[in-house]
This record gives C-alpha cells, sequence and structure tokens, in this order.
C-alpha cells in the first residue's frame, strides 16, 4: 500500500515539473522568436531615426523597362513625382512645394539659392541642358526640423552628370544656399550607406552658424539630379539627415 502512494506521489511531482519544463520551454520560444523592441527591457534606446513608412518603388508604365545604373544610356521610366520620398510619421507637409498638378516652378527652386547671381547662373544652366521637370516635397519635423527634397529630371543620364558636376565640388558646393554661412564636405556621412549607382555629395555648415544649422546633399542617378536640404534653429541632427538622403537614394538607385 505504500508503495502505491509512494508511486502516485512520485507521479504528481513528475507531472509538475513537466508542466513548468514545458511552460519555461515555451517562454522561451516565444522571447527568443520575438523582436528585440518587443521584448519588455531590452528595447532599443531610439537613435534619432525618423518614422519612415515603407518604402516601395513606383509602378512602371506598360511595357518599360526599370531603371538599370549599369546601363549608361538608362533612365527613370516612373514618374518622376512618384521617385519623391514620403513624409515621415508626424511631420506637417509645405504644400508651398507641391506646385501645379506636382510640378514645381523653376524659379521655386532658384529660391533656395543664396545669391541673385547665383540663381540667374543656375536658371541659364538648368536652360543650357534641358531641363524637364523638377518635382519636390517637404515637411516640418515635430522638433522643428525643415526637409526639402527637389528632383530635376534632364533627358540623358550624361546630361545630368554634367549638371551634378557643375553644382557640386568635394570642398563645398558650387552655389550657396539661402541661411548658411560656411559650408563643407561632410567627411561623417557614411559611405556605406549609399545606394549602389547613385553618385552622392553632402556637406555641413561648421559652427560658427546664423539662425539655423543647414545641411544639404546633391544626389545623382542616371538623368536625375537631387538636392536634399535639412536645417533646423541650433542643430538639425546628423542622424535624420543621413537616413533621409539614403532613402531618397534608395528611391533613385
Amino acid at each position: 500500500m505504500r508503495d502505491r502512494h509512494r508511486l502516485r506521489a512520485a507521479l504528481r511531482w513528475t507531472a509538475v515539473v513537466t508542466v513548468f519544463a514545458a511552460f519555461g520551454a515555451g517562454t522561451a520560444y516565444g522571447i527568443t522568436s520575438m523582436e528585440r523592441t518587443d521584448v519588455p527591457g531590452l528595447a532599443t534606446e531610439p537613435d534619432g531615426r525618423w518614422d519612415y513608412p515603407r518604402i516601395t518603388r513606383p509602378p512602371l508604365p506598360a511595357g518599360a523597362a526599370p531603371y538599370d545604373h549599369e546601363d549608361p544610356a538608362s533612365v527613370h521610366a516612373a514618374d518622376l513625382r512618384a521617385l519623391l520620398l514620403p513624409a515621415p510619421a508626424g511631420a506637417t507637409e509645405d504644400r508651398k512645394l507641391k506646385g501645379e498638378d506636382g510640378w514645381l516652378p523653376v524659379e521655386d527652386f532658384l529660391s533656395v539659392f543664396a545669391e541673385k547671381a547665383d540663381r540667374a547662373e543656375v536658371k541659364q544652366l538648368m536652360t543650357d541642358h534641358g531641363l524637364r521637370h523638377v518635382a519636390a516635397r517637404g515637411w516640418t519635423a515635430p522638433d522643428g526640423t525643415r526637409t526639402r527634397i527637389f528632383l530635376l529630371r534632364f533627358a540623358t543620364a550624361e546630361v545630368g552628370d554634367t549638371v551634378y558636376g557643375r553644382l557640386t565640388s568635394y570642398g563645398s558646393p558650387t552655389y550657396a544656399l539661402a541661411g548658411t554661412e560656411r559650408v563643407e564636405f561632410d567627411e561623417r556621412f557614411p559611405s556605406a550607406a549609399d545606394p549602389r549607382g547613385v553618385t552622392r555629395y553632402a556637406y555641413d555648415e561648421p559652427k560658427p552658424r546664423g539662425g539655423e544649422h543647414v545641411r544639404q546633399a546633391y544626389l545623382r542617378a542616371g538623368e536625375v539630379v537631387a538636392l536634399v536640404v535639412q536645417s533646423r534653429k541650433g542643430t538639425a541632427d546628423a542622424v535624420p539627415f543621413q537616413q533621409t538622403v539614403t532613402l531618397q537614394g534608395q528611391l533613385l538607385s
């Protein structure tokens, strides 16, 4: 009789141990299968990146071939307006940059440059090289950072490369933007972030600055030249600028 009681007790304890072991294994599996940011206490600290929507390339016209950065003759078949980076979550969009039917007048684009003589020179540059369209988008983030993106489309990649070369140089851009004091090449911008087939010059405004800190980058992908400008009173953080430039480059690549 005592042996039966001992056997039943042993079986009950075995069952309890088995249940807790299964529960522990299930918990471990649940944690290891979750994203790090989903586990309380293991969330990654914010690094300043903005919450952009999922980036997808726009549809192509029927029968059109996708842009091939390895083909010198390839151009973007997608609508230029659809190649603009969307605004991140919480941002207030700048409706003035929408233009008419999404096309920005050249004069509105030229207003980003500080000097009247520069504006006239860039306008002539655009005319001489057959600028086809300007598409633009802008927004202001909750922290006050203002972003403006301009996409300029030319007939061929060769023309786009020529214009890009006239607007940029290693040390500083050819033409100063409004609100900038001194500008220098941004050595801290990670070149590993550049998408394949996209040429990029990024510039920063060192101290002492004026009322705003301005960051800017020129990109070229085929026949499209892009200008990305971010500005903010005090300091314009590097991380959202690098993120914005990289994502816009991915859309063009």
